[in-house]
């Protein structure tokens, strides 16, 4: 087995509360100088910008896994792992068929795509901010049902997170892994662990700024960076794991 350092929550200059320095190449720059080894892109409701991420992450030797962080009907925020940007981009129609609302820039901030050469190739107006007319449940299967993985994001936060909103975890749900925010106290893990059911535990730095980068990571050993890997991982498949630090 391999290990890899890995943050799998990172917005870029696409989610409205993101800064405008996130971009593509500016993230995978970063990335690397924190030494992390594997990252995924996760902007709110869109994947707009990954295809760029990937990309830029290929020139400079970081493997990127394009992703999304979605909002269900339920204002539960969950993360939406895949292992081909045409596959999040499918996820991103399924959400954009949903998503209701138009953005507004001086109130939420510009969402800014761009390409791996970090140039502006438009804005998008939709409201990304917003929850997508999509139950949790319906959610994770469409993730599955495109070959992605299921996250829910920060379970430890008060709002936006699946504790908070529900105050439980259906045992219906078929969540991939849990996701503690890089503020939570690592008592926190215990009771995590104790609702998981076998469901693997992540951290990650949900950042949205540069220095915010690698400020929470994953180690996670596995055979090599793909998206069945980190799933044996979540599940200490034949010698694979991941620790939270």
């Amino acid at each position: 087995m391999k290990t890899y350092r890995a943050d799998l929550h990172i917005h870029s200059c696409l989610s409205p509360c993101g800064e405008l320095e996130m971009s593509p190449r500016a993230i995978v720059e970063r990335s690397l100088e924190q030494g992390l080894d594997i990252i995924a892109l996760c902007d709110h409701n869109s994947a707009e910008n990954t295809g760029a991420a990937v990309k830029a992450g290929e020139e400079k030797g970081l493997f990127v896994f394009p992703g999304m962080e979605i909002n269900s009907v339920e204002e539960i925020h969950t993360l939406a792992l895949f292992e081909t940007e045409e596959q999040a981009l499918a996820m991103q129609g399924a959400v954009y068929a949903v998503l209701e609302g138009e953005n507004r820039p001086r109130v939420f901030g510009d969402q800014v795509a761009v390409n791996e050469r970090d140039e502006v190739e438009g804005f998008n107006d939709r409201l990304l901010i917003g929850s997508a007319k999509m139950d949790i449940h319906t959610l994770v299967e469409k993730i599955h049902a495109l070959g992605g993985l299921a996250i829910a994001s920060h379970v430890d936060r008060p709002s936006y997170s699946i504790l908070s909103q529900l105050g439980y975890i259906p045992k219906d749900l078929a969540l991939d892994a849990l996701e503690l925010s890089r503020d939570a106290p690592l008592d926190f893990l215990k009771s995590v662990r104790g609702l998981t059911g076998g469901t693997g535990v992540v951290r990650s730095s949900d950042a949205h700024r540069l220095e915010d980068l690698g400020t929470a990571v994953s180690i996670f050993h596995m055979e090599g960076p793909a998206l069945r890997e980190l799933k044996y991982a979540f599940t200490n498949y034949e010698g694979r794991s991941v620790e939270v630090i």
